[in-house]
């Protein structure tokens, strides 16, 4: 299997996730599959360009929390049986360009249809959310 490095700072926890946008979607919202990094308490998922915080349940389809525009997300561990949406949902996944040959050795499949192949995305700015947070 591929090697994928998951590194965004040596300090950071990171992971291979997958991320959907549930607000206003009906199971169809914009979706990645990408790495994620985690704040220590593993509370907050620091995803492109954004700082999504765990929810404890009260959200509609999702347990993360975008607290910049109120958009929600669903994000969990990558599955192997090729398909992540929601058994009702549909649409393209992006794939981060680095992860595309890892997953394909994942799920042990050739053709994937479905993804979509989008350049790596930014490297969170975590330093820049704890100072908006703070502030």
């Amino acid at each position: 299997m591929p090697t994928v490095e998951l590194s965004y700072k040596k300090d950071m926890k990171t992971e291979i996730r997958y991320i959907e946008r549930k607000t206003d979607s009906s199971d169809r919202g914009l979706a990645w599959i990408a790495r994620v990094g985690f704040s220590q308490s593993r509370r907050t998922i620091y995803f492109n360009d954004m700082a999504l915080k765990a929810t404890k349940g009260g959200l509609v389809g999702g347990n993360h929390l975008d607290p910049k525009t109120g958009d929600v997300y669903w994000i969990t561990g990558v599955k192997k049986q090729e398909w992540n949406r929601h058994w009702a949902g549909g649409g393209n996944i992006m794939i981060e360009r680095t992860l595309h040959d890892w997953y394909v050795d994942f799920v042990n499949f050739n053709e994937m249809g479905f993804l979509e192949i989008i350049e790596d995305l930014p490297i969170p700015e975590v330093d820049q959310f704890h100072r908006e947070e703070n502030s």
